[in-house]
């Protein structure tokens, strides 16, 4: 298992989902991969695309106008 970080900020819908689509397509199952956006649509967009394809959502946190949100790749 590894760790991965995406840095999403200053972009906005549809942007953050098809970046993070982007780099879980260059990780493994089991993989990690942390996002961080200013885009408050992320905390709807990003859960709702990783229950469609498989992944799980760890944690989600705002923290300074910032969005973050921790996945596991999925099958």
């Amino acid at each position: 298992m590894s760790k991965a970080f995406l840095d999403a900020r200053n972009l906005l819908c549809p942007l953050p989902v098809i970046r993070v689509q982007d780099k879980v397509k260059q990780l493994q199952v089991g993989d990690v991969l942390e996002v961080v956006c200013t885009d408050p649509g992320v905390m709807q967009d990003i859960p709702a695309w990783s229950r469609i394809n498989g992944h799980q959502i760890v944690e989600t946190e705002c923290r300074d106008s910032e969005y973050f949100i921790t996945l596991t790749v999925g099958t």
